[in-house]
Protein backbone atom coordinates (compact mmCIF):
# COMPACT_ATOMS: atom_id res chain seq x y z
CA UNK A 1 0.00 0.00 0.00
CA UNK A 2 2.94 2.33 0.70
CA UNK A 3 2.30 6.02 1.25
CA UNK A 4 -0.93 6.17 -0.74
CA UNK A 5 -4.63 6.33 -0.05
CA UNK A 6 -7.00 5.09 -2.74
CA UNK A 7 -9.79 7.65 -3.34
CA UNK A 8 -12.28 4.79 -3.77
CA UNK A 9 -12.17 4.20 -0.02
CA UNK A 10 -13.89 7.56 0.36
CA UNK A 11 -15.59 8.34 -2.93
CA UNK A 12 -17.53 6.46 -5.60
CA UNK A 13 -15.34 8.11 -8.20
CA UNK A 14 -16.60 5.97 -11.07
CA UNK A 15 -20.11 7.42 -10.70
CA UNK A 16 -19.29 11.15 -10.68
CA UNK A 17 -19.54 13.57 -13.58
CA UNK A 18 -16.43 13.40 -15.80
CA UNK A 19 -15.18 10.49 -13.72
CA UNK A 20 -12.44 9.61 -16.23
CA UNK A 21 -10.49 12.67 -15.10
CA UNK A 22 -10.25 11.45 -11.51
CA UNK A 23 -8.75 8.00 -12.09
CA UNK A 24 -5.86 7.49 -9.66
CA UNK A 25 -4.85 5.14 -6.86
CA UNK A 26 -3.49 7.99 -4.75
CA UNK A 27 -5.87 10.65 -3.44
CA UNK A 28 -2.96 13.06 -2.93
CA UNK A 29 -2.62 13.20 -6.73
CA UNK A 30 -5.99 14.97 -6.81
CA UNK A 31 -4.74 17.98 -4.86
CA UNK A 32 -2.04 20.63 -5.13
CA UNK A 33 -0.23 21.00 -8.45
CA UNK A 34 -1.76 17.79 -9.92
CA UNK A 35 -5.25 19.21 -9.36
CA UNK A 36 -4.32 22.44 -11.10
CA UNK A 37 -2.98 20.47 -14.08
CA UNK A 38 -6.13 18.31 -14.13
CA UNK A 39 -8.39 21.35 -14.22
CA UNK A 40 -6.33 23.11 -16.89
CA UNK A 41 -6.55 20.00 -19.06
CA UNK A 42 -10.29 19.73 -18.48
CA UNK A 43 -10.77 23.38 -19.39
CA UNK A 44 -8.83 22.95 -22.63
CA UNK A 45 -11.11 20.06 -23.57
CA UNK A 46 -14.00 22.50 -23.18
CA UNK A 47 -12.36 25.19 -25.29
CA UNK A 48 -11.17 27.35 -22.40
CA UNK A 49 -7.71 28.91 -22.48
CA UNK A 50 -7.33 32.28 -20.74
CA UNK A 51 -10.84 33.75 -20.87
CA UNK A 52 -14.14 32.62 -19.33
CA UNK A 53 -16.50 30.44 -21.36
CA UNK A 54 -20.08 30.70 -20.17
CA UNK A 55 -22.78 28.20 -21.08
CA UNK A 56 -24.92 28.73 -17.97
CA UNK A 57 -26.38 31.78 -16.26
CA UNK A 58 -24.07 34.38 -14.71
CA UNK A 59 -25.22 37.51 -12.92
CA UNK A 60 -23.97 40.73 -14.54
CA UNK A 61 -22.69 41.65 -11.08
CA UNK A 62 -20.43 38.60 -10.79
CA UNK A 63 -16.71 38.76 -11.64
CA UNK A 64 -14.99 35.98 -13.60
CA UNK A 65 -11.25 36.18 -14.28
CA UNK A 66 -9.09 33.96 -16.45
CA UNK A 67 -9.77 30.35 -17.40
CA UNK A 68 -13.25 29.69 -16.02
CA UNK A 69 -15.90 27.38 -17.47
CA UNK A 70 -19.56 27.68 -16.50
CA UNK A 71 -21.46 24.64 -17.79
CA UNK A 72 -24.99 24.61 -19.12
CA UNK A 73 -27.54 24.77 -16.32
CA UNK A 74 -25.04 26.20 -13.82
CA UNK A 75 -25.80 29.52 -12.12
CA UNK A 76 -23.50 32.17 -10.68
CA UNK A 77 -25.10 34.73 -8.38
CA UNK A 78 -24.43 38.45 -7.92
CA UNK A 79 -21.11 39.57 -6.44
CA UNK A 80 -19.56 36.11 -6.73
CA UNK A 81 -15.86 36.32 -7.62
CA UNK A 82 -14.36 33.39 -9.54
CA UNK A 83 -10.69 33.14 -10.51
CA UNK A 84 -9.34 30.56 -12.92
CA UNK A 85 -8.51 27.85 -13.44
CA UNK A 86 -11.99 26.81 -12.33
CA UNK A 87 -14.54 24.39 -13.76
CA UNK A 88 -18.19 24.77 -12.76
CA UNK A 89 -20.27 21.73 -13.74
CA UNK A 90 -23.85 21.45 -15.02
CA UNK A 91 -26.55 22.42 -12.57
CA UNK A 92 -24.03 23.75 -10.03
CA UNK A 93 -24.72 26.89 -8.00
CA UNK A 94 -22.24 29.57 -7.00
CA UNK A 95 -24.29 31.83 -4.79
CA UNK A 96 -24.21 35.48 -3.83
CA UNK A 97 -20.84 36.69 -2.58
CA UNK A 98 -18.98 33.40 -2.99
CA UNK A 99 -15.21 33.57 -3.62
CA UNK A 100 -13.50 30.85 -5.68
CA UNK A 101 -9.75 31.45 -5.72
CA UNK A 102 -8.80 29.07 -8.53
CA UNK A 103 -7.74 25.45 -9.00
CA UNK A 104 -11.32 24.49 -8.16
CA UNK A 105 -13.56 21.82 -9.62
CA UNK A 106 -17.24 22.25 -8.75
CA UNK A 107 -19.13 19.18 -9.95
CA UNK A 108 -22.64 18.63 -11.22
CA UNK A 109 -25.35 20.12 -8.96
CA UNK A 110 -22.78 21.11 -6.34
CA UNK A 111 -23.22 24.28 -4.29
CA UNK A 112 -20.74 26.98 -3.28
CA UNK A 113 -22.85 29.13 -1.03
CA UNK A 114 -23.12 32.67 0.24
CA UNK A 115 -19.74 34.11 1.33
CA UNK A 116 -18.15 30.66 1.04
CA UNK A 117 -14.48 30.67 0.00
CA UNK A 118 -12.97 27.81 -2.00
CA UNK A 119 -9.45 27.22 -3.30
CA UNK A 120 -7.56 24.21 -4.59
CA UNK A 121 -10.49 21.87 -3.98
CA UNK A 122 -12.87 19.36 -5.52
CA UNK A 123 -16.62 19.29 -4.98
CA UNK A 124 -17.95 16.04 -6.39
CA UNK A 125 -21.58 15.86 -7.55
CA UNK A 126 -24.13 17.45 -5.20
CA UNK A 127 -21.55 18.41 -2.57
CA UNK A 128 -22.68 21.51 -0.70
CA UNK A 129 -20.99 24.25 1.30
CA UNK A 130 -24.03 26.47 1.51
CA UNK A 131 -23.18 29.23 3.98
CA UNK A 132 -20.09 31.02 5.32
CA UNK A 133 -17.67 28.10 4.79
CA UNK A 134 -13.95 27.92 4.05
CA UNK A 135 -12.83 25.00 1.90
CA UNK A 136 -9.08 24.92 1.28
CA UNK A 137 -7.20 22.13 -0.52
CA UNK A 138 -9.92 19.63 0.25
CA UNK A 139 -12.16 17.06 -1.44
CA UNK A 140 -15.88 16.85 -0.78
CA UNK A 141 -17.52 13.61 -1.87
CA UNK A 142 -20.93 13.07 -3.43
CA UNK A 143 -23.79 14.62 -1.45
CA UNK A 144 -21.52 15.94 1.32
CA UNK A 145 -23.07 18.78 3.28
CA UNK A 146 -21.09 21.33 5.27
CA UNK A 147 -23.11 23.13 7.93
CA UNK A 148 -23.02 26.92 8.02
CA UNK A 149 -19.69 28.32 9.16
CA UNK A 150 -17.70 25.10 8.64
CA UNK A 151 -13.97 25.67 8.23
CA UNK A 152 -11.66 23.15 6.57
CA UNK A 153 -8.24 24.42 7.60
CA UNK A 154 -5.43 23.59 5.18
CA UNK A 155 -2.21 24.91 6.74
CA UNK A 156 -0.58 23.82 9.99
CA UNK A 157 0.59 26.54 12.35
CA UNK A 158 4.19 25.38 11.87
CA UNK A 159 3.71 25.29 8.12
CA UNK A 160 5.22 21.83 7.70
CA UNK A 161 3.96 18.86 5.64
CA UNK A 162 0.51 17.54 6.48
CA UNK A 163 0.06 13.84 7.31
CA UNK A 164 -3.11 11.74 7.54
CA UNK A 165 -4.12 8.54 9.30
CA UNK A 166 -5.08 5.81 6.84
CA UNK A 167 -8.69 4.75 7.57
CA UNK A 168 -8.02 1.04 7.00
CA UNK A 169 -4.55 0.50 8.44
CA UNK A 170 -4.24 3.36 10.95
CA UNK A 171 -0.81 4.02 9.45
CA UNK A 172 0.43 7.60 9.39
CA UNK A 173 0.83 8.71 5.78
CA UNK A 174 2.89 11.64 4.57
CA UNK A 175 0.83 13.52 1.99
CA UNK A 176 3.71 15.32 0.32
CA UNK A 177 1.58 18.46 0.64
CA UNK A 178 2.24 21.52 2.77
CA UNK A 179 -1.37 22.56 2.26
CA UNK A 180 -4.00 19.87 2.76
CA UNK A 181 -7.46 20.39 4.20
CA UNK A 182 -9.99 17.60 4.68
CA UNK A 183 -10.98 14.50 2.73
CA UNK A 184 -14.72 14.11 3.27
CA UNK A 185 -16.30 10.89 2.04
CA UNK A 186 -19.62 10.53 0.23
CA UNK A 187 -22.68 11.64 2.24
CA UNK A 188 -20.63 12.77 5.23
CA UNK A 189 -21.58 16.02 6.93
CA UNK A 190 -20.56 18.68 9.40
CA UNK A 191 -22.69 20.70 11.79
CA UNK A 192 -22.70 24.48 11.94
CA UNK A 193 -19.38 26.10 12.93
CA UNK A 194 -17.44 22.82 12.89
CA UNK A 195 -13.69 23.13 12.32
CA UNK A 196 -11.57 20.37 10.76
CA UNK A 197 -7.81 20.63 11.15
CA UNK A 198 -5.41 19.93 8.26
CA UNK A 199 -5.30 16.28 7.22
CA UNK A 200 -8.65 15.26 8.70
CA UNK A 201 -10.61 12.44 7.04
CA UNK A 202 -14.32 11.69 7.36
CA UNK A 203 -15.36 8.30 6.06
CA UNK A 204 -18.63 8.07 4.07
CA UNK A 205 -21.83 8.80 6.01
CA UNK A 206 -20.01 10.03 9.12
CA UNK A 207 -20.28 13.49 10.64
CA UNK A 208 -18.89 16.14 12.95
CA UNK A 209 -21.37 17.76 15.32
CA UNK A 210 -21.90 21.54 15.53
CA UNK A 211 -19.13 23.68 17.07
CA UNK A 212 -16.75 20.71 17.31
CA UNK A 213 -13.05 20.91 16.42
CA UNK A 214 -11.93 17.65 14.83
CA UNK A 215 -8.51 16.29 13.91
CA UNK A 216 -7.97 12.70 12.78
CA UNK A 217 -9.77 10.02 10.79
CA UNK A 218 -13.41 9.44 11.64
CA UNK A 219 -14.38 5.89 10.70
CA UNK A 220 -17.98 5.75 11.94
CA UNK A 221 -20.66 7.75 13.68
CA UNK A 222 -20.37 11.38 14.73
CA UNK A 223 -17.50 13.26 16.33
CA UNK A 224 -18.71 14.98 19.50
CA UNK A 225 -15.54 16.78 20.45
Amino acid sequence: MGNSLNPRILFQVDKVFLSEHFVTNDVFQLLGKPLTALIVNLLREHGVTDQPVIKGKVSPHAILEGAVYIAEGAEVGPFAYIQGPTFIGPGAEVRHGAFIRGSAYIGAKAVVGHTTEVKGSIFFDEAKAGHFAYVGDSILGHDVNLGAGTKLANLKLRGNEVSVIHPETDAKLASGLRKLGALIGDKAQTGCNAVLSPGSILMPSTGVLPCVHYLGTLKRGFAKG
